[in-house]
């Protein structure tokens, strides 16, 4: 039987218009060229299902998910199902998704399986446990899994580590969409220089492929660094464009409003709806709390 951890989901075939689409948040685009393929063997198909599932989830219709993946589902598509139902209840539902990975993770089966290990390392990430998130993410040596150890190194401020781990994605696929992502998040956290590369490696992709919302965001988030905040505003709006909730999109686009000196309330009022628990909002939060008990204070 195939070892399917070493079989990188970005690799050329058939299923890279579909892996490709979701890696720059091309999502609609991902959805539709799965539809299309047709006459691929049972391993095929299962991969093009769980990479279109993944992308109904982006979109923000993880309700697809529930409704067409039964529980006689091979278990890859099983693990993407967890993470819908972890985005569609919104955390309320946090502690038995979570004893349902750790009973997956002790599982030989499902700990081997590059899809189950991404999915749990996604849920784990969003919960703030980046450690955990990285445990399920580190054993891997698909493309995916790698990116997602990138992030989670920088998540725990580790740059070392990151650099470490693109190295490896280098070694496996140097042009892949993946490693040119993880590079650009890389090069943004080392600065300097570095910064303008990854600007580059951002709208070189754009060009290459299609400028999405998430591209969009990543040239807006190279400007802010260099200081170039009304470039930054033109990206982010051009990223709002592509995707009107893009929270990223609508977090940075009230940091540049502040630096440009214009107003922010209909940006906040925007994320409010869209997440709520966006870092940005908490962090607002918390600003206007220490002031308003600093203003108590010296009135007092």
């Amino acid at each position: 039987s195939l070892d399917h951890t070493t079989i990188p989901p970005m690799a050329d075939g058939a299923l890279f218009p579909v892996a490709n689409a979701l890696a720059i948040g091309a999502y609609q685009q991902a959805v539709n060229e799965a539809q299309t393929l047709m006459g691929l063997s049972e391993t095929e198909a299962t991969e093009r299902d769980a990479l279109m599932y993944r992308a109904y989830i982006a979109m923000g219709s993880p309700k697809v998910v529930l409704d067409e993946v039964t529980d006689g589902a091979p278990m890859a598509l099983q693990a993407v199902k967890l993470l819908a139902r972890y985005v569609n209840s919104n955390g309320a539902e946090s502690d038995a998704i979570l004893a349902t990975i750790t009973e997956w993770l002790a599982d030989p089966a499902w700990s081997t399986n590059p899809t189950v290990l991404l999915m749990a390392a996604t849920i784990y990430a969003r919960e703030g446990n980046y450690n955990e998130a990285l445990k399920c993410s580190h054993v891997g040596t698909t493309l995916d899994l790698m990116a997602m150890s990138v992030q989670m190194f920088l998540q725990l401020d580790r740059v070392d580590f990151a650099e470490k781990q693109l190295r490896a994605m280098s070694q496996l696929d140097d042009d892949a969409t993946l490693t040119q992502l993880a590079t650009a998040w890389v090069n943004v956290r080392l600065g300097g220089n570095k910064i303008q590369e990854a600007y580059y490696v951002y709208s070189e992709l754009g060009e290459k492929f299609s400028w999405t919302a998430r591209l969009y965001a990543g040239c807006a988030a190279c400007q802010m660094h260099m200081g170039r905040f009304e470039e930054a505003e033109r990206d982010l709006l051009e990223a709002l464009s592509k995707d009107a909730k893009d929270s990223d999109a609508l977090a940075n686009l009230i940091a540049c409003a502040m630096h440009l000196g214009k107003p922010t309330a209909r940006h906040v009022t925007q994320l409010t709806s869209v997440d709520p628990n966006h870092p940005a909002l908490l962090r607002m939060k918390s600003l206007e709390d220490s002031f308003a008990r600093a203003s108590a204070a010296s009135v007092a």
